[in-house]
């Protein structure tokens, strides 16, 4: 009790004092606890954000990763093929991608058949393709995967088209529908260049013709329901439902690529070994890059892409390297700043503190001589002293833990437009390093206390 009614005396006595502690905690809690509540978070939230501009693995027959590797050749985009592919996968083999381990990390996922055709005599790339498609699963299931999921960027003037009733893996036309009238006519989208280049409006019917695989000439009309603008190639070319490329280019049950979005898991150090050579790994060091979403590399895959290359036969998975680096190095840049404006909030309490604690003690000295003249242990004395500022820090550190997870929620809604849910040890690891900062701060005080003379300081020497 004696302890008790020393230290509320103490606040009365140096109140600004006081609250300059308090005010100096209380802005480092708010500051470590936004920072460090955001670096939690912010590797799903940017993954997330990231992952809207389309796809970061690319699956393709080994054939074709094999002259890529060879010649050093990069996925140009739709607008660039110059040839028709000459190896495939099945497109029936694709709903297995979502029987891996990573089903839910897989987002979405597009098929594309990549041929050339002609429109009035202009060559022009076509992509057949899933738009929004409704995919059954081996487990019973059915999931909705295609390119509107992952075209999020496209400005698009008309509607998205339709994947009308083409038996998916045959290349053959089933019936008619509202998507594919009677005298066969197909949605389309056209690229906004191609679209100009060939006087294209929405609604119009063009009609693409192709020298088919079995040398047989072979046409289809398509009517252009979307035009859009990508930014890219890809407004030079052609988009039609899949069933209908291989149609038109007798190829039934054929794609040469398939577009693959999934939430992976920044590189690390198990990652980076990995990369060099999955095989050194450990039993303990396989489970666990095996069991993480690791981004794969140039010369392996990751665990995602590994087990999308176990269930598609005579399939390469790569990510997208342009779009997995950008992902690495935002997070680990804003992590980087996130961490270093906690650590520079905690050495500025710090010095603060100290400073502070160093002007207390020296306006008490007289009464902190009388206390050590009439029988108090230096250790008492410390004791009362560090009674003090740490009453006074954890009011300060808990009005900060309140503000802190409003600033942090109010940075969530700027940057990303949604909510935090501030996690626990955010809360449990800024007490324990304003402890240890706060306790580092107290020392040089508590040495002076230790040197105090009171015979000296009682008599004014």
């Amino acid at each position: 009790m004696f302890l008790l009614r020393m230290v509320f005396r103490s606040f009365s006595r140096q109140l600004k004092r006081r609250l300059l502690i308090a005010v100096t905690v209380c802005l480092s809690a708010t500051i470590c606890v936004a920072m460090l509540g955001v670096v939690f978070d912010v590797g799903d939230k940017l993954n997330a954000e990231l992952s809207t501009y389309g796809s970061n693995i690319v699956v393709r027959p080994k054939a074709d990763a094999v002259v890529s590797d060879l010649y050093n050749t990069a996925d140009a985009g739709n607008g660039a093929e110059t040839a028709d592919p000459t190896s495939f996968l099945k497109e029936s083999d694709v709903p297995s991608i979502k029987t891996t381990f990573w089903a839910f990390n897989i987002t979405d996922f597009a098929p594309e058949l990549n041929v050339n055709a002609t429109i009035d005599g202009r060559n022009v790339p076509v992509t057949g393709t899933w738009f929004s498609k409704k995919v059954p699963l081996a487990t019973g299931e059915s999931v909705v995967a295609g390119v509107r999921g992952m075209r999020s960027w496209w400005k698009i003037d008309g509607t998205w088209a339709k994947d009308g009733t083409g038996a998916a893996g045959t290349g053959k036309v089933v019936a008619a529908s509202v998507d594919t009238d009677k005298a066969g006519v197909v949605q389309g989208m056209m690229g906004k260049e191609l679209a100009g280049a060939t006087h294209t409006k929405v609604g119009q019917t063009v009609t693409i013709s192709k020298a088919a695989a079995d040398g047989q000439h072979r046409s289809q009309r398509v009517r252009i329901v979307g035009i859009f603008d990508s930014g890219d190639n890809d407004s030079s070319g052609l988009y039609i439902p899949s069933w209908s490329a291989q149609r038109l280019s007798d190829l039934p049950d054929s794609i040469d690529k398939i577009e693959v979005k999934a939430l992976t898991t920044p590189e690390n150090a198990l990652a980076r070994k990995a990369e060099k050579d999955p095989a050194a790994l450990s039993q303990e060091e396989w489970e666990t890059w095996y069991c993480t979403a690791y981004p794969s590399s140039i010369a392996y895959p990751s665990s995602i892409a590994y087990q999308i290359e176990e269930v598609m036969p005579g399939a390469v998975a790569k990510q997208v390297r342009q779009v997995a680096a950008l992902q690495g190095d935002v997070l680990h840049k804003t992590q980087a700043v996130m961490i270093l404006m906690t650590a520079l909030s905690l050495i500025a309490a710090a010095i603060a503190v100290a400073n502070l604690m160093a002007s207390s003690i020296g306006e008490r000295g007289s009464e902190l001589a009388l206390l050590k003249a009439i029988g108090a242990t230096d250790g008492a004395v410390s004791r009362l002293m560090l009674t003090e500022t740490a009453v006074i820090s954890l009011i300060g550190g808990l009005v900060g833990a309140g503000l802190g997870s409003v600033l942090a929620q109010v940075i969530w809604h700027v940057v990303f437009g949604s909510g935090v849910a501030m996690r626990p040890m955010v809360f449990v690891l800024v007490f324990v390093l304003l402890a240890v900062t706060i306790l580092i701060a107290s020392f040089s005080s508590i040495r002076s206390i230790l040197h105090l003379r009171p015979a000296e300081v009682l008599h004014g020497r």
